[in-house]
């Protein structure tokens, strides 16, 4: 089989990255050829403000590379990880345009939420869910606390639900949860076109021996994680074990400074998954704040 595999990368790597890669590579080792093109954010801040906001709710310029790679080669199929902001909803009818079937990966809530995390003010927020325009989205400066950015974000919303672009332009939708399949369910995606497949390791790393005497946290350091009710619970615990903290992004600061203070706190920064795997192998207990 051949696969076209469509990705916008982070500015900050995280899971999303990594699984989609995993993907990729089992897919290779199982004799399935993967072609990939994928977008990084590091091009952000070298693209007019203007041209970044019109990109996002249709790249020309990924259209056009779509179309020509399936021009140029004969794809069984077309697998979209992310295309948020700079690839954009686009491919999906570059793809319909040479009568190449398209699958979704939806591995957060963007395409019903601004922000995609169904997350605000330290609490859930579902005041977007179901509605043809997310204006709550843009009132509360959702997507990185900017109104303009917002409101970037849920015109695309917008304009691509007016144009049945989730219904009509994509074959199959591919979510990590059956709770996160309800919530598109939910939100007006055709439930017979979502289908659940959970995230994966391989190969397997094996069972470690878990004696290594402290508690692990993994992830982005992010607000919607929990550090701060984690960080919290460890200085008010009068004999904690020591906790380790594997990741890096905006409350890494924080995290540093929590560090310095306590002892039985220690920040690792950013680890490899192999890295990762054996820490989670001799980790006593794993912490879901």
């Amino acid at each position: 089989m051949r696969i076209l595999s469509i990705h916008n990368n982070y500015q900050i790597r995280g899971g999303e990255d990594e699984s989609r890669e995993l993907e990729e590579r089992l897919l290779q080792n199982m004799g399935h050829e993967v072609e990939v093109y994928q977008e990084n954010n590091d091009r952000v801040p070298t693209i007019n403000g203007v041209n970044l906001a019109l990109r996002t709710v249709w790249s020309t310029e990924a259209y056009n590379i779509v179309k020509q790679k399936l021009r140029d080669k004969a794809f069984d199929l077309v697998h979209v990880q992310n295309f948020f902001p700079l690839i954009s909803p686009s491919v999906y009818y570059a793809a319909q345009a040479k009568g190449v079937p398209v699958v979704q990966t939806l591995r957060n809530y963007r395409l019903l939420c601004p922000n995609g995390l169904f997350y605000r003010d330290g609490k859930v927020c579902v005041d977007c869910l179901g509605k043809a325009i997310p204006y709550p989205g843009v009132q509360h400066s959702c997507y990185r606390g900017s109104l303009a950015a917002s409101s970037v974000t849920a015109t695309m919303l917008t304009v691509h639900r007016a144009m049945q672009t989730w219904q009509e332009k994509v074959d199959l939708y591919i979510t990590l949860s059956q709770f996160a399949r309800e919530k598109f369910i939910e939100g007006g995606f055709p439930a017979e076109k979502i289908v659940v497949k959970p995230n994966f390791v391989d190969p397997d790393p094996g069972v470690g021996t878990g004696l290594g005497g402290y508690a692990l946290f993994v992830g982005r350091l992010s607000p919607e994680k929990g550090l701060d009710t984690l960080l919290a619970a460890w200085q008010q615990l009068k004999n904690p074990m020591p906790l380790k903290i594997v990741g890096d992004g905006p409350l890494a600061g924080e995290v540093a400074k929590a560090a310095e203070k306590s002892p039985k706190i220690e920040w690792l920064g950013r680890k490899s998954m192999a890295e990762v795997y054996a820490l989670m192998g001799e980790a006593m207990v794993l912490i879901f704040p």
